[in-house]
């Protein structure tokens, strides 16, 4: 299992399930939205001078953008290492389940460890490379570590890993 001093800044680590989202957004975009776009340019096209013509520049600019999010995902999914269940359940690391309680406080606190394309605060979903994810990377339970964000350094314990 990779720990965080060994990931490559260019590798993307996702689950299964985030890795097959991506293959099928990249397979819509090249197939449906490219011809969806491809009709909307013909139609627009159609309507004459090009110069002024502000359907033909927004199904340009969509075209330009959907040919952007077709090249960032081929970059991702080419970049990607899926990330396995084969994590030890005493030490955080990628799909940890952590509960940590902030020191002086009674409060727990719950997260998922993750690939920063999974990302996503309001699930709980805590990326391995942001500040509080990379300082919960290899701890253990009864670990007590500190962290540095805008307000000041925090210091946590981890209550369970999972």
């Amino acid at each position: 299992m990779p720990t965080l001093d060994m990931v490559d800044t260019q590798e993307t680590f996702v689950s299964q399930e985030k890795f097959d989202e991506m293959i099928k957004e990249l397979e819509h975009l090249k197939t449906v939205r490219r011809t969806e776009i491809a009709k909307n340019l013909e139609y627009a096209r159609s309507l004459g001078d090009l110069s002024e013509n502000a359907e033909y520049q927004e199904a340009r600019d969509l075209q330009a953008a959907t040919e952007e999010r077709i090249k960032k995902l081929e970059e991702l999914v080419k970049n990607t290492k899926i990330i396995t269940d084969g994590k030890k359940k005493s030490e955080v690391s990628f799909n940890s389940n952590v509960t940590i309680k902030k020191e002086g406080s009674n409060d727990t606190h719950e997260y998922t460890i993750v690939g920063s394309e999974e990302a996503d605060m309001r699930v709980k979903k805590l990326s391995h490379i942001s500040p509080l994810g990379a300082a919960l990377m290899g701890k253990k339970k009864g670990d007590v570590f500190t962290f540095e964000t805008p307000a000041g350094k925090q210091t946590y314990t981890i209550e369970k890993v999972a």
